[in-house]
């Protein structure tokens, strides 16, 4: 089980969007390669205005890139 219950499609939308790597996220977010890392792995829930701007740089809305699963 991962480490935060927000799961993310962070990884399938970097590669819907051409591949993009985790570092052209990050750039684009404003953070660190490493953040993208933990988020991608459910080692960490960012906070609310990192989510905004992931789901931004996908144009997608923050409830298409996460979601939140309760036990």
């Amino acid at each position: 089980m991962s480490g935060t219950p927000i799961a993310n499609e962070i990884r399938r939308l970097r590669f819907e969007h051409g591949e993009m790597t985790q570092e052209a996220l990050a750039q684009a977010c404003g953070v660190t390669r490493q953040t993208i890392i933990a988020l991608e792995a459910g080692r960490y829930a960012p906070s609310l205005e990192l989510a905004f701007r992931i789901a931004r740089a996908f144009g997608a809305g923050v409830e298409e890139v996460f979601r939140w699963e309760s036990a």
